[in-house]
């Protein structure tokens, strides 16, 4: 993400909405300073809607919080005597346009407290819902809207592994943008709101997928670019056992490496992207191989310098998995004698087999499989398939390109002897109807990406991470849990 994108993502998501519900805070006789301070501007939205003040209790409960959040907004949109159900969505939705619409609007008014008797009576709101329907309207109308801010503008996403280190680590909660790609509409319509694939607790399906619609996204504000740091839906899922529909596959988030129709190679760990070298990012990670005089390293260094996944080679051997930042300050200490990157010349068996067992490409009916003598550090070269490219069907390329032919293009795909039939029809030829993207994870040496599974076809695109809003920090102290120096940092 560039400043550009990242100054008008933050005008429009936070900037806006604060200015608004500044003015509507004047509107109501308190200083709109207040709007601008986290949770407590909710505190205040509370007390103007007359709502009891134990509510913001209810926005500190993970899950319950934003549902309570919507029903607070409700309430002061009401105050303001916004009370069709179109002012709550525009509201609670789009309130980056409509607070400070409302906020600079002459004839919207503070009227009161919107929960009060005395408001309902005055303004003729029904005093005939129980407490038990009020909370039932309130609950169906927030996971409403909060579906509708989920799917067409904003979700959070929190980083599960460490593919993405140091660029982003374990406990990061990002703001993806469904604005940026353009919005994808559901594909799987009938699921229970907030889970995405997998019901908490009882752990079924938490989808139907009975119904399911095509792939369609609306307009965007660019397309997916080189460099830019995606998530997207794991495109394995769609095998056995779980066989899920696209939408509700696994979420992932790796780093785009290759665009539609480029080509791509990776030598000596090193990505080319049609024979230019790549910019590789700058906290990215991967192995090396460290040579000192046999003392220990301070466990300290290891903290500061973001050292992991040591391992001893012989007594004054080891490897470690840090960012080139982290070994250039390691050089300088006068117990370490050389570091070297620990990269696997091509040709040789990949190590990280042990875990990965297959590397991109393996096509399960491919007979007499070529052997590419690929591996992480060395691969390729590879086209990535474009919408209406063309590509030749031989020993070679059917392996690369057979399984977004059948799996996400939807054709039948055989092979019988050397003929290759797709929809039952002899061809040696395939014109792709989708584009596709090769994804990486910076962490290069600890990280499940395209050279390991392959293509993601662009009807997987999730959105594009802004940046990191919260970040949490599960092996430190209580007191050190949040990592304040990571908050509202921009993703590079």
């Amino acid at each position: 993400m560039n400043v550009v994108e990242f100054v008008i993502a933050f005008i429009i998501l936070i900037i806006l909405p604060y200015v608004g519900l500044w003015k509507l805070f004047e509107k109501a006789g308190e200083p709109g300073w207040q709007a601008i301070i986290p949770l407590y501007n909710f505190y205040v939205m509370i007390k103007l809607s007359g709502r009891p003040a134990w509510w913001f209790i209810l926005l500190l409960i993970p899950g319950l919080g934003f549902l309570v959040a919507i029903g607070i907004v409700v309430d002061f949109v009401k105050s303001y005597g916004k009370f069709s159900l179109s002012e709550h969505i525009a509201g609670v939705a789009l309130s980056f346009i409509y607070f400070p619409k409302w906020g600079f609007d002459k004839n919207t008014k503070y009227l009161g407290k919107s929960a009060s008797p005395e408001f309902r009576e005055k303004y003729k709101i029904s005093l005939k819902k129980t407490a038990t329907r009020e909370w039932a309207d309130a609950i169906i109308f927030a996971v409403i809207a909060a579906t509708l801010i989920r799917t067409f503008f904003i979700e959070a996403y929190v980083i599960p592994s460490a593919s993405m280190e140091s660029s982003l680590l374990i406990g990061d909660y990002l703001f993806v943008s469904k604005v940026n790609y353009g919005a994808r509409l559901p594909m799987t319509p009938l699921a229970f709101p907030f889970a995405h694939h997998t019901m908490p607790l009882i752990g079924t399906k938490a989808y139907w997928d009975g119904v399911e619609l095509p792939y369609y996204r609306l307009p965007g504000l660019s397309d997916v670019k080189k460099g830019d740091v995606v998530v997207f839906n794991y495109p394995m899922d769609a095998d056995s056992p779980l066989y899920r529909p696209v939408d509700k596959r696994e979420n992932y988030i790796k780093r785009c490496q290759g665009t539609p129709g480029d080509t791509l190679s990776v030598v000596d760990a090193q990505v080319f992207i049609n024979g230019k070298a790549a910019i590789t990012p700058p906290h990215g990670e991967m192995k090396y191989v460290v040579q000192s005089d046999g003392s220990e390293i301070n466990p300290q260094l290891i903290s500061d310098l973001h050292l992991s996944d040591i391992a001893p080679v012989n007594n004054t051997t080891f490897k470690v998995n840090t960012t080139a930042q982290s070994v250039k300050a390691l050089k300088d200490y006068s117990n370490i004698k050389a570091i070297t990157p620990d990269i696997t010349p091509r040709g040789i068996a990949d190590p990280l087999n042990t875990v990965y067992p297959e590397l991109f490409p393996k096509y399960k009916i491919t007979p007499n499989f070529p052997d590419f003598k690929w591996n992480v550090d060395n691969y390729g070269p590879i086209i990535v398939p474009k919408h209406g490219w063309k590509v030749k069907l031989d020993s070679l390329t059917f392996p690369v390109y057979g399984r977004a032919i059948e799996i996400y293009e939807g054709n039948k795909v055989q092979v019988v002897g050397k003929d290759i039939l797709i929809n039952g029809v002899k061809t040696d030829s395939y014109t792709f109807k989708l584009n596709y993207y090769f994804m990486m994870g910076d962490n290069r040496h600890n990280s499940e990406d395209s050279r390991f599974w392959g293509f993601v076809p662009e009807d997987h695109i999730v959105g594009k991470a802004l940046f990191i809003w919260m970040s949490i920090d599960d092996n430190a102290s209580f007191l050190n849990k949040i990592r304040w120096s990571r908050l509202f940092n921009i993703i590079h």
